[in-house]
């Protein structure tokens, strides 16, 4: 299988894809640009087709002609003190300056709402969002706009409900992938250089990565063309997902090719020996992450399922770059890319077996139960912070940071029902049964009665749906208040039958969380599927997989649990985001197979003789290095995450750096290895190789 891999090893080849990348990457850069602008960041767009809150979205949506309303409320209040003449003069003039300003189909605003102690007003709208939420975010930056400039001093002006807090995430996420790809490239730039002390090497494997992450934008933009949700965290994960692996692999085949480069004076025909020999490993250890990607299509929040295709596709290049491009990249710079540490032919070092991780190895040999003990030890204290998981986070704690529709509703909250800035939405198919739904909805628990009573009803011309609203005496965006939706449920269809939908955002925010929980228990045990066949046909074992699988799993609830203590004790996040679990399992349990598959194949080849003992050293005596930088360039590039505004990026972010140094410099160089020494050529079985160790002696 070998010889596949070696055409980019050819004297000529090397120019032909020089040209042919170069060519590639121009060509995808020319539709790159608008794949920011193609992100869907919006709620109702991760959603599940068929989740009741979808069902609702569709249903006002033909109620009203085709387009989305969002409710969006501004607050005026002042600080311990009744509103004046002059703030109630304001607020009607902001209202008049809204209905002339704001886009026909607004609907409202509707007259302001006075609280009862006097203190705050309220003026909602329903903005349309016409399929775009460019739309949503003109219409709320005009608001703002209006009610910031025309306030009297004193008196607070806040916009907060679905369309202010719909503006806020947009307007982090317009920064969020250059400010990522800045720090990310930064990052790999400073650590390329400290590994290979080298002035000059860098920039060989940062152009080749540098290609991929431009395809794969393009290819993504044409992705979500086809109809694939992507948002900004699976964009800003393709970016990191597509430098670090991209880095992983160059580091692989760059130290095979090293090595050869001191046994052969052709530059061509090391290569040509390194893709051979590294070629099917970073093969196998590429189609490991892009096959359990592949079986994210089973989830069911959408931006989760559109994670799966363009991170593939992203791994997919950057295996390919390091494949061809790379390879030809090396051969036309030639060994003078290293300087000033250049490989000579014949130069000791040729067996890449000096320095620490050689006595690391010994160590190990030397006492491989005591290590593996202490190791297991290790993971199992950090897995006590499980304890402290809360998948539950609310979208009013999304941010790391405060914005102004979470000051907003904080400001709504001490004056008016907390859930007046994002009421739930009723949707009968007729009126048939209208006064008993909205009777058994206001006497259901969490809602505002008041608000029950006094929301008008609009019945569609188009459909004949009835449809009101009904405020949340809590904060819309709480776990209580998401806790509320299945009891309203059960009371709405009770008094008007099955055809009744409850929706609205906190119902959104709910549904997610359900289908989030059930794409962890799916999709969960078809990567763990995936990997485990992977590893057996690379390895010919069935011995071999179950042992690292299970390594990886402990090192994933390992990091999970380090993530979720530091989150919840010294962070002071409010929770969790509900795809961290899968999000962190898929790339700590894929990217963590990396390293096996880096440890483990070599080990099978230096184990051909028979002497598993002999062979598993050897390995790690090689490779500890290259796997311990590779683990440092995915974490530093998984660690940019945390450079963003946003919880979940923080967490996704955080939890995998620090799950893939654990693999890195525990995991794979400590335990594996001392684990594999206890049971010796067993690990190969049912392979000849494990025959091979009778033999032996």
């Amino acid at each position: 299988m070998g010889a596949v891999f070696e055409f980019a090893s050819r004297r000529r080849a090397k120019w032909v894809l020089v040209t042919a990348w170069l060519l590639a990457a121009a060509a995808a850069g020319s539709v790159a640009g608008h794949f920011q602008s193609a992100q869907r960041n919006d709620t109702t767009s991760y959603l599940p087709g068929d989740a009741e809150s979808s069902r609702v979205i569709d249903a006002i949506k033909a109620a009203g002609g085709g387009s989305e309303i969002t409710q969006t409320v501004v607050v005026f209040a002042r600080d311990a003190a009744k509103l004046s003449a002059a703030d109630v003069s304001a607020i009607a003039a902001d209202r008049a300056r809204m209905a002339a300003e704001l886009p026909g189909g607004t609907l409202g605003p509707e007259a302001p709402v006075r609280s009862r102690d006097g203190e705050a007003a309220l003026l909602g709208l329903g903005l349309r969002l016409h399929g775009s939420t460019k739309v949503l975010d003109r219409d709320v930056s005009l608001i703002k706009r209006i009610v910031h400039s025309s306030a009297p001093p004193g008196l607070a002006a806040k916009v907060t409900g679905p369309g202010g807090v719909s503006y806020d995430a947009s307007q982090v996420f317009k920064s969020i992938n250059s400010k990522l790809l800045l720090v990310t490239v930064s990052l790999v730039f400073v650590l390329l250089i400290l590994i290979y002390r080298s002035p000059i090497f860098w920039a060989i494997p940062l152009l080749s990565v540098g290609a991929a992450e431009a395809i794969a934008e393009g290819v993504g933009y044409l992705l979500t063309q086809l109809g694939v949700t992507v948002n900004s965290q699976s964009a800003g994960i393709l970016t990191v997902l597509v430098f670090g692996t991209g880095t992983d692999y160059a580091l692989l085949l760059v130290s095979r090719y090293r090595e050869e480069l001191r046994r052969h004076e052709s530059r061509h025909e090391a290569m040509r020996i390194a893709l051979r020999r590294a070629g099917p490993v970073i093969f196998a250890s590429a189609m490991t992450v892009i096959l359990a990607l592949l079986c994210v299509l089973s989830a069911e929040v959408n931006s989760t399922r559109g994670l799966g295709p363009i991170s593939a596709i992203g791994v997919a290049l950057a295996m390919l770059v390091t494949l061809t491009l790379l390879p030809a990249l090396l051969l036309v710079a030639g060994r003078r890319a290293f300087w000033p540490f250049i490989p000579r032919f014949g130069s000791s070092g040729a067996d890449e077996t000096h320095g620490p991780w050689r006595g690391v190895a010994e160590r190990v040999g030397r006492r491989h139960r005591a290590i593996a003990a202490a190791t297991i030890a290790v993971l199992a204290v950090l897995c006590i912070g499980l304890t402290s998981l809360d998948t539950n986070l609310s979208g009013s704690d999304a941010f790391t940071g405060v914005v102004e529709s979470q000051v907003g509703q904080q400001l709504l909250g001490r004056h008016f029902p907390a859930g007046e800035s994002s009421p739930l939405q009723i949707v009968l198919p007729s009126s048939a049964h209208l006064a008993a739904v909205r009777a058994a909805v206001a006497r259901a628990p969490g809602v505002s009665r008041e608000s029950a009573a006094l929301s008008a009803t609009i019945v569609s011309p188009i459909t004949g749906a009835a449809i009101f609203t009904a405020a949340l005496s809590v904060d819309p965006t709480s776990q209580y208040a998401m806790s509320l939706i299945a009891p309203i449920r059960r009371i709405a269809k009770a008094a008007g039958g099955a055809g009744v939908l409850v929706g609205g955002a906190t119902a959104q925010q709910r549904d997610l969380h359900v289908a989030a929980a059930r794409d962890d228990r799916v999709v969960v045990p078809l990567i763990l599927i995936v990997v485990m066949i992977v590893l057996g046909l690379l390895l010919r074992s069935i011995v071999a997989p179950i042992l690292l699988v299970g390594t990886v799993i402990f090192s994933y609830a390992a990091a999970l649990g380090a993530g979720a203590f530091a989150f919840s004790h010294i962070l002071g996040y409010a929770g969790e985001d509900p795809s961290l679990i899968l999000f962190s399992f898929l790339f700590l349990v894929a990217l963590g197979c990396d390293y096996n598959i880096f440890l483990m194949a070599r080990a099978r080849e230096e184990s051909a003789s028979g002497d598993t003992r002999r062979g598993v050293l050897r390995a790690l005596s090689v490779t500890g290095a290259v796997i311990t930088s590779a683990g440092i360039v995915l974490a530093g590039t998984f660690s940019a995450l945390a450079s963003l505004p946003l919880v979940a990026f923080a967490e996704v972010g955080l939890v995998i750096a620090f799950g893939v140094l654990l693999d890195a410099f525990l995991v794979r160089t400590v335990l594996v290895p001392a684990l594999v020494l206890e049971i010796e050529g067993r690990v190969w079985w049912p392979s000849a190789l494990s025959r091979g160790r009778a033999a032996a002696r």
